[in-house]
This record gives structure tokens, C-alpha cells and sequence, in this order.
């Protein structure tokens, strides 16, 4: 009877799957996500890609605009430092004032500073801006995940994260195709600029696309917190006191993603160094690369939610750690060149195919009021485990070689995929949504 009743399972999950790319209208009706969460999506599908074009091109433009390695590592750490210093600020404010003025303040600051920052050509004022636009796009990183849990419900969470997750992925490949070709479109319709000033162009429209989003977001209205006291003690001359304690969830759970920061941490910012010098690959073909391992990501994003109902939530997030870790095993061992693109492909897309499942898993298991904080310490622990791992995972390259070190991270990938079913299940089996 049991094997049946899987069997069924697994003919309706490759119904679903089939449904969703055959008509992926009826698949979204049959979600029934609110209308508010397509006017927050509308707003970060503008939002994001405009700073994904901007992102993408920036490096290079400061390059054109002869600033050395140094700099550009120095605006890149003064990035990181203000998301640091500004997400647990930001998950307190949000509580105080609420989600939607946050966001609305995001995507009028960053876009802002963004433009400054293409106009800029000073080196202290360009790591002073950046230290600001981390500090403001940490808004948006604490304020994302609870909007989405409030205006979604257990049943289509999972899709609403997958679908977000796999529309940020989609713009991120596109604007590396379309900034790469950008250039040559513009020489070939007669305009003679300098390449700087080419990517200046392309850096002050993508901070008006970004900017765009401001108009889906004004009409948005997130839902009120729901149980306004809870988490809170009544005195006894009735004022409220509230208590700051994380919910035992919260713990475990942070616990369990320290490590797998490092994992993700680890090898991304290495990837391109890694099949340029270790594996000798041409870099046309590492564009190409990237961009079908991006275009892979997005259409595995589109079906997490359908494995994560189908193994559960829990069991989907530490199956595609542990699949992770074979894949950079099998990468780090294989001598065939012919085999690296496509076990890099397949890595890269499982590795963060956990993403919005973690999302969704966070969003669920904390409570309401609880959500802001959990999202600004998610955050703040990326921005600091990355800055070590990143640092550390460099030195060792240097020392030992791509595949010994890339053993390790495998190994680590499996200590955090274990880590996560000890802790994190013990506090999962009340959550509702655990299954879905």
C-alpha cells in the first residue's frame, strides 16, 4: 500500500512538473498567490534588474576609469561592511516602522547612491559611497523575506520564494548578456564614445530601471503583523515588556547556516579563477558557462517548490546539500577537461537550488514577530562568515591547490546538510508547512 501511495506521489509531482512547462499560467493560477505579492514582485523584478546591470558592469567601469585592484577590493570590503553594520539596525527599525517604509526608502537610496557612484571618480568618496549603498541594500535583504511570508500563505510560500529566487537568477543572466553585448550595439549605431562613458551610460539607466520598481511599491500594502503580542509580557500595571529572547528555532537554525555560508561562500568568488587558472578553459567559454549554469539555476529555482513538497522541506534542503557535496567532490577528482562544464553547471545549480527552500524554511519556522529579526541576523552572519571564508578559502588555494581544497568544502557541505537534520528537525516537526 505504502509503495503505492508513493508511486501516485511521484506520478502527480511529474504532473505538476509537466504542467509547469506547458502552461506555467494555470500553474501560477493554481498557486492563487495574492495580489499584493505580485505588486512586490513587480516592484523587485524592476528593482533587481536594474542592479543586476549594475553590478555587473561596475568592476569594469572602475577599471576603465584606471582604478588598480586595490581600490576595487577596497569599495568591494567597504560594501560588505555597511550591509554588516546596517542588517541588525534594519531588522529593529523594521519592527518600529514597519516593512513597506523601509523598502520604499531602499529603492530611493540605492539608486541615488548608485548614480553617484557612477559619477564619482574619486577614490575615498567611491568607498565612502559604498560603505552607503551597502547600508541601503541591506533594506532590502531584511525587509524581502517577512513581506513575502506575510503575503503568501504555507501553501504557496514555496512557490512564491522559488519564484522570486528564479527571476533574480533569469535577470542576472540576461543583464550579463545584454551589458556584454551593449557596446558594440551602440558603436554599430554611430555613436563614438569612450568605453568608460559607454558604461557610465548603461550604469545611470540601470539605476532608472531599478528605480522603476518605486512605482509598483507606493501601491503596495503589507499585511499587520499578526499576533501583536506575542512574544511580549504584560506587566503589572498593564504596559507591555517585551522580551528579548530568540525563539529556540532561531538558534538551531542559525546554528545549522553558519556552516553552509561558508560552503556558499567559499568557492563562488573563486569560480571564474578556478576554470581560468586551474582548469585552463578560454574566457569566451567561461561567459558561456555562466551563463547556462545562471539559465540551469533559474529553471531549478521554478521546480524547488515541487521537490521540496515531494521530499518535504527539511528532506529537499539537506538532499540537495549532500548532492552538492558529491558534485564538487566529483569536480575536484575529475582529470577529463570535457567533464568540468558540465559538473560545474550541475554544481553551481544544485548549490543554490537550496536557497529558496532556506528561505522559505526560515520564514516559516520563526514567528511572526520574530520574522524581521531573523531576516536582518540571516543577513548580518552571511556579510561576516562570508568575509572570513572568503579570506580564508583564498589563502588555502594558495597553499594546497584547487582540489584538496575543494575536497574540503565538499566535506563541509556534508557536515552542514548532517548539521542541519540534527538540529534544525528536532525544532521542524511543529511548523507547519515542514512538509510543504
Amino acid at each position: 500500500m505504502g509503495q503505492v501511495l508513493q508511486s501516485d506521489a511521484a506520478v502527480a509531482v511529474t504532473a505538476k512538473s509537466a504542467v509547469l512547462w506547458r502552461n506555467p499560467v494555470a500553474w501560477l493560477r493554481e498557486k492563487q498567490l495574492s495580489q499584493g505579492f505580485w505588486v512586490l514582485y513587480t516592484a523587485f523584478f524592476f528593482f533587481h534588474s536594474g542592479i543586476a546591470a549594475y553590478y555587473f558592469l561596475f568592476n569594469l567601469f572602475l577599471l576603465d576609469c584606471h582604478f588598480n585592484d586595490r581600490a576595487i577590493g577596497l569599495v568591494g570590503g567597504a560594501i560588505a561592511l555597511g550591509t554588516a553594520v546596517g542588517a541588525l539596525p534594519a531588522g529593529l527599525l523594521a519592527k518600529k516602522v514597519g516593512l513597506r517604509p523601509l523598502l520604499i526608502a531602499c529603492f530611493v537610496a540605492t539608486p541615488v547612491i548608485g548614480a553617484l557612484r557612477a559619477v564619482t571618480m574619486w577614490e575615498s568618496a567611491q568607498i565612502g559611497l559604498a560603505f552607503f549603498a551597502g547600508l541601503a541594500s541591506c533594506l532590502s535583504g531584511v525587509c524581502c523575506l517577512p513581506a513575502v511570508a506575510r503575503l503568501t500563505t504555507e501553501e504557496n510560500r514555496a512557490a512564491a520564494f522559488g519564484l522570486i529566487y528564479s527571476t533574480s537568477v533569469g535577470m542576472s543572466a540576461l543583464a550579463g548578456v545584454l551589458c556584454g553585448y551593449l557596446p558594440l550595439w551602440i558603436r554599430q549605431a554611430g555613436f563614438v564614445m569612450e568605453p568608460a562613458q559607454v558604461k557610465q551610460v548603461v550604469l545611470l539607466a540601470a539605476c532608472g530601471i531599478a528605480a522603476t520598481g518605486l512605482f509598483a511599491l507606493i501601491r503596495l500594502q503589507v499585511p499587520s503583523q499578526r499576533g501583536e503580542n506575542c512574544g511580549q509580557d504584560r506587566t503589572q500595571d498593564g504596559t507591555v515588556r517585551r522580551r528579548w529572547r530568540l525563539h529556540p528555532f532561531l538558534l538551531r537554525y542559525f546554528a545549522a547556516m553558519v556552516l553552509w555560508t561558508a560552503v556558499l561562500t567559499s568557492f563562488a568568488p573563486f569560480s571564474s579563477v578556478y576554470l581560468s587558472q586551474g582548469r585552463h578553459i578560454p574566457l569566451a567559454r567561461i561567459g558561456l558557462i555562466f551563463f547556462v549554469a545562471q539559465i540551469v539555476q533559474s529553471c531549478l529555482g521554478l521546480l524547488s517548490p515541487i521537490v521540496f513538497r515531494r521530499l518535504g522541506l527539511l528532506n529537499g534542503i539537506v538532499a540537495t546539500q549532500v548532492l552538492s557535496a558529491v558534485l564538487l567532490s566529483c569536480l575536484a577528482g575529475t582529470h577529463d577537461i570535457r567533464l568540468v562544464a558540465p559538473l560545474f553547471i550541475a554544481f553551481t545549480a544544485i548549490l543554490w537550488m537550496s536557497t529558496p527552500g532556506l528561505e522559505n524554511l526560515l520564514m516559516s519556522g520563526a514567528p511572526d514577530e520574530d520574522r524581521s529579526t531573523a531576516s536582518s541576523m540571516m543577513m548580518f552572519c552571511n556579510s561576516v562568515v562570508a568575509a572570513g571564508a572568503t579570506s580564508g578559502t583564498g589563502i588555502l588555494f594558495v597553499r594546497f591547490g584547487y582540489p584538496r581544497v575543494l575536497l574540503g568544502i565538499s566535506v563541509l557541505a556534508l557536515a552542514a546538510a548532517l548539521l542541519f537534520w540534527i538540529l534544525v528537525a528536532q525544532t521542524c516537526r511543529g511548523v507547519r508547512g515542514h512538509e510543504a
